[in-house]
C-alpha cells in the first residue's frame, strides 16, 4: 500500500513543483507537456519489461526519456520564439552528449554481465518494479528541472556562469568517462580473480564515476543559474538530489554493501576503505 502511495506521489510532486515555478509566469503548460512525456515513456518501458521480468531496457528507456524530453523542449521553444539562444543550445548538447554516452555504456554492460543486480528483488514484484520506473521518471525530471526553467523563461545574456558551468560539466564528464573505462578494463583483466579496483581514479575515490556525474549536473545547474528568480530557485535542488540519489538510494550504498560482502575480510580492501574516500576524492 505504501509503495502505491509513492507511485502516485512521484508524478504529483513533479506537477506541484511545476506549479510553483509557474506562479509568476504562464509556464505551466510547457512543464506539463514534458512531464507527461517523461512518465508515458516510463510506463511504456515498464509494461514489456515486467512481462519479460527483465531490467535490460531500464537504462535504455532512461536515456530515451532524456533525449525525447530535450527534443520536445527544443520543439516547444522554437515554436514559441522561432529561435534558440546560446544557453539553450549548449544545455541541449550537454544533456544529449551525456545521455547517449552513458546509456550506451550501461546497456552494453547489462548485455555483457547479463543482469543488473539492483533489480534482483524488484523485477518480480509489480509494485516494486513500477516504483523503480517511476523513480527513474522523477530522476529525469529533477535532472532537467533547471533546464526546463531556462527553456520556459526569457533569455539571459550572462556569460560568466555559462563559462564556469561548462568547464565544470566537461571536467565531470571527463572523470566519469575515464573512471568507467578504467573499471571496464580492470574487470576484463581480473574477471576470474574477482579483484577490486584501486588504481587510477579509483585510488582517489571509491566511486569516481558517481562523483563525475555529480559534477556534471552541478555544472548544468550553474549554467542555468542566471535565469533563476523567485520559486525558480527551487531548481537548485538538482545537484542536492543527485548527491542524495547516488549516495543513499541507487549507487554508492548498494555497491559498498556488495563490496564488503565480497572483500570485507580482505586486508587490502580494509586498508583501501581506510585510505580512500567514499565519494569526494582526495587531492593528494
Amino acid at each position: 500500500m505504501i509503495r502505491i502511495f509513492y507511485i502516485l506521489t512521484i508524478p504529483l510532486l513533479t506537477f506541484f513543483l511545476s506549479f510553483l515555478i509557474s506562479i509568476d509566469n504562464n509556464e505551466l503548460g510547457f512543464f506539463i507537456k514534458v512531464i507527461t512525456l517523461i512518465f508515458i515513456l516510463q510506463l511504456t518501458g515498464f509494461i514489456p519489461s515486467f512481462y519479460l521480468k527483465s531490467e535490460k531496457y531500464y537504462d535504455l528507456f532512461g536515456g530515451l526519456t532524456f533525449v525525447s524530453s530535450i527534443l520536445l523542449m527544443l520543439f516547444l521553444k522554437f515554436r514559441i520564439a522561432s529561435d534558440l539562444n546560446i544557453r539553450e543550445i549548449i544545455l541541449a548538447l550537454c544533456v544529449l552528449l551525456w545521455t547517449i554516452r552513458l546509456s550506451f555504456f550501461l546497456f552494453q554492460r547489462v548485455k555483457r554481465v547479463g543482469k543488473d543486480v539492483r533489480f534482483d528483488n524488484l523485477k518480480f514484484s509489480l509494485s516494486k518494479f513500477l516504483l523503480a520506473w517511476m523513480t527513474q521518471g522523477l530522476w529525469v525530471f529533477i535532472c532537467l528541472f533547471p533546464i526546463l526553467v531556462v527553456f520556459s523563461s526569457p533569455a539571459n545574456n550572462d556569460i560568466t556562469y555559462l563559462t564556469l558551468g561548462c568547464l565544470l560539466y566537461l571536467f565531470g564528464l571527463l572523470i566519469e568517462i575515464i573512471a568507467d573505462y578504467q573499471k571496464t578494463i580492470h574487470n576484463k583483466l581480473n574477471n576470474k580473480k574477482r579483484k577490486f579496483i584501486s588504481s587510477g581514479l579509483w585510488s582517489k575515490s571509491r566511486h569516481p564515476n558517481y562523483f563525475g556525474e555529480f559534477l556534471i549536473w552541478t555544472g548544468i545547474t550553474i549554467i542555468c543559474f542566471p535565469v533563476f528568480s523567485g520559486f525558480k530557485y527551487l531548481s537548485l535542488i538538482t545537484p542536492i538530489f543527485i548527491y542524495f540519489l547516488l549516495n543513499y538510494i541507487s549507487g554508492v550504498n548498494l555497491l559498498e554493501k556488495r563490496a564488503k560482502e565480497k572483500w570485507g575480510n580482505n586486508p587490502e580492501y580494509v586498508k583501501y576503505l581506510k585510505t580512500t574516500p567514499k565519494f569526494f576524492p582526495k587531492i593528494f
